[in-house]
């Protein structure tokens, strides 16, 4: 196979390295270039071995199955060329020629069958021509999905995770047992996990600290193919922690981070729900809104089941900014869908009006504005003035989580809106909480307030 005569120190390690591997980079500092590499070279060396490429999408495990599929393509010229190299025909037309061309590949080629955009099956014997009693290693690439479920293969050899830290961990869990056969047997049961951190907790922070792997660490600040000045610039551009994260490879949670990532994602246990069939009998169901201000781009919807003291968000969605009549009309067929015994939203500056409106159609015990302002209400018939701060909201579901009382759907979008929520304490020390992606936060924060009031007569004037 051809060779790079530029790789970095780090990059050729991981190429070497017989046993498993955690690649912690910053961003384009040539991982995936030197892991595509890595995962050629294990298909050529362990002849017949099957291999599996994953990341959280489709896209982003088939972009390292792409440099893996470069490394292979030189590989397979040099055998051709080993052959003798295919010569066009100036006696046959174009068609012809073309088909002599596959023929002579095929026979002569390294691929047993022809690659697709997820799957490619080497030859056991190059020499020989493409057959069933020929086919040697293979490799998979797909999308990790939220299970694993449709990741189940009999045996694996190795195992590349692209992205890893953001890989739900119970496909982590789903996919470790497949490469327990090839250990024991062949001495493999290697994985190759890559990627920029994705704050602290999950299996690839684990690997990080692990003997079980040989361990990598790359700054972009080493990378000599980044332009310096174009570092300093994003370092002025982006926040400590995100600089951090995104170029430092730094495993570190926003600075006064108000959800913890470990804690995030050690509530995240419902990895799929379907109310047929996971809904509790009795359980009551409520919603958490975040209305788009002006200038917004989102409204948010977050979906709780309460049973006893006990809540589940089971579903999260997102919604393009759109007109207050349209909001109030998805409210309401979300409405008829669950039934909610409460809807909580939010009614400060331009949704105070859009509350009114709802609270006309669904019912004012049943729509409750909570907008982080003071407000009336009538508590089993008695009216008192009752404050409800954003820190309120805030600590409450932050309360819900450490005391186990809280389970969140496995959600992306999220993890990314908790782990944005930040505070701070102003020179006069009041104190802030404020987010660079809050809308399903605030929507979250508000459903968790149905753990609070459960059980009391209220209603928002």
């Amino acid at each position: 196979m051809s060779e790079r005569l530029d790789w970095d120190k780090w990059q050729r390690e991981i190429i070497v390295h017989k046993g498993s591997v955690s690649a912690r980079c910053g961003r384009q500092t040539g991982k995936s270039t030197a892991v595509g590499r890595r995962a050629a070279d294990n298909m050529l060396d362990y002849v017949g071995c099957s291999m599996l490429m994953i990341a959280p999408a489709q896209r982003q495990s088939s972009g390292l199955f792409k440099k893996m599929h470069g490394w292979l393509e030189d590989r397979h010229r040099e055998v051709l060329l080993a052959a003798g190299g295919w010569v066009a025909d100036p006696r046959l037309g174009w068609k012809a020629n073309e088909e002599s061309r596959r023929r002579f590949e095929y026979d002569n080629g390294i691929y047993n069958e022809m690659p697709t955009k997820t799957t490619i099956v080497l030859k056991k014997d190059f020499s020989r021509p493409q057959g069933l009693d020929n086919a040697g290693s293979v490799c998979v690439c797909l999308p990790a999905g939220k299970t694993g479920v449709y990741l189940r293969f009999l045996s694996l050899d190795f195992l590349f995770v692209d992205e890893a830290a953001f890989v739900p961990d119970v496909v982590y869990d789903t996919l470790r047992p497949m490469l327990a056969i090839s250990q024991k047997e062949r001495g493999l049961g290697w994985e190759c996990l890559l990627s920029t951190p994705f704050g602290k907790g999950g299996f690839f922070y684990v690997s990080q600290h692990s003997d079980e792997y040989k361990v990598f660490h790359v700054s972009a600040e080493d990378c000599p193919r980044y332009d310096k000045s174009f570092l300093a610039k994003e370092r002025h551009r982006m926040s400590k922690a995100m600089y951090a994260q995104e170029y430092l490879a730094e495993f570190t949670d926003e600075y006064r981070q108000y959800f913890p990532t470990a804690l995030i994602k050690e509530c995240m246990t419902i990895i799929s729900w379907s109310r047929s069939v996971d809904g509790l009998s009795g359980a009551s169901y409520y919603l958490g809104q975040d209305l788009a201000r002006m200038g917004g781009d989102e409204v948010a919807y977050v979906i709780g089941e309460l049973f006893g003291r006990r809540l589940k968000v089971v579903k999260c969605l997102t919604r393009e900014r759109v007109r207050a009549t349209e909001t109030i009309g998805e409210t309401v067929v979300i409405d008829k869908l669950w039934g909610f015994k409460r809807i909580f939203t939010d009614s400060g500056g331009l949704g105070g009006p859009i509350v009114d409106l709802m609270q006309e159609r669904l019912g004012r015990r049943r729509v409750v504005g909570l907008d982080n302002a003071s407000r009336r209400f009538e508590v089993l018939g008695e009216e008192k003035k009752r404050g409800i701060l954003k820190e309120d909201l805030y600590a409450n579901a932050l309360m819900l989580m450490e005391t186990h009382q809280l389970e969140l759907i496995n959600d992306l979008d999220l993890l990314r809106s908790l782990k944005s929520i930040t505070y701070e304490y102003t020179d006069s020390g009041k104190f802030l909480i404020k987010g660079s992606y809050a809308h399903l936060s605030e929507a979250l924060v508000r459903v968790c307030w149905c753990v609070k009031e459960r059980g009391l007569s209220l209603y928002c004037y």
